[in-house]
């Protein structure tokens, strides 16, 4: 059985930068972006925490909690983000055990709900998330679906 080592970015923090140019080769934002939210996190400027799924010296998976995930839903907050595990480790449970210690940490400091946007259907109900509506994301023609974990 492969062995994956689960960290909040405060666990190491030595990974920021490697984290940030990850984060942004699979979604295209800006490495800057990443880099601010995470040093802010490292920080403790905020308890919206970074999260990673290491396999040796390989980031295999991960995802952010940041304010607001590119919506125009201000008042749903925090947003998980950036979720996204290797092609090759997909159904392994990476995912769902990266959302549960970023949604586990966060009810720790009294933080719930927590919110989701995505266009998935069927993952995140596996993992205690439930579909609470329909939002428009910034610059997005057609509507996502916002979900929610208390």
């Amino acid at each position: 059985m492969e062995r994956y080592a689960y960290v909040a970015l405060r666990q190491k923090p030595q990974w920021m930068e490697r984290a940030a140019a990850w984060f942004h080769d699979k979604w295209g934002v800006p490495k800057d972006v990443y880099l601010q939210c995470m040093k802010a996190y490292l920080d403790r400027e905020t308890e919206y925490g970074w999260y990673l799924c290491l396999k040796g010296e390989q980031i295999i998976g991960g995802l952010g909690v940041i304010a607001n995930d590119f919506h125009v839903r201000k008042d749903l907050t925090p947003n998980i983000c950036a979720v996204y595990t290797e092609e090759e480790y997909r159904g392994k449970g990476i995912a769902g055990r990266l959302l549960n210690m970023a949604v586990e940490e966060l009810r720790s400091k009294g933080i719930t709900p927590v919110y989701l946007l995505t266009d998935h259907t069927g993952f995140y109900e596996r993992y205690g998330w439930q579909f609470l509506c329909m939002v428009q994301g910034n610059g997005e023609n057609g509507l996502s679906r916002m979900y929610m974990h208390r």
